[in-house]
């Protein structure tokens, strides 16, 4: 005649591994969420900077200033289009963009820092307003302290 607790503890051994199955997949899955937000963060405002960046490539200064939510039409009134041309402009010393890489992008209030590598040793930092998805340069070099 079998006892009261002759099958006390079946199944225990089955209920843990399931319980440690499933605690590797939920962290599996963690992680991937975790890198997939990395990879996606301020995915927009670093594409908009690398289209600028690809503009003045083809040396299309008119549609990199429209970048900026400016026109040779209607000129900004702090950055007319031939101070960007003095900037940017065949003439300037980003007139030779070989290649560029975007090494940090930084949500900051309303808008994004992204920083660009120009190659020999030039950075630049551009805000890019989130709202509007306007080029211009940082204000800040990293966001103040909020």
């Amino acid at each position: 005649m079998s006892g009261y607790l002759d099958h006390y503890g079946e199944g225990h051994e089955q209920r843990a591994k399931r319980t440690k199955v499933l605690v590797a997949i939920g962290l599996i899955v963690l992680i991937g969420a975790g890198a997939a937000y990395l990879a996606l963060r301020n995915h927009r405002q670093k594409a908009q900077a690398g289209k600028f960046i690809e503009l003045l490539q083809k040396q299309d200064y008119a549609g990199a200033y429209r970048l900026w939510g400016c026109s040779e039409a209607k000129a900004c009134p702090d950055y007319p289009f031939n101070r960007f041309l003095e900037d940017w402009g065949p003439q300037s010393k980003n007139a030779r963009i070989d290649s560029y890489s975007i090494s940090k992008s930084r949500a900051c209030g309303s808008g994004v820092i992204v920083t660009v590598d120009l190659g020999q040793g030039r950075q630049e930092r551009f805000w890019v307003e989130t709202s509007e998805m306007t080029i211009g340069y940082s204000p800040w070099t990293v966001c103040p302290a909020r």
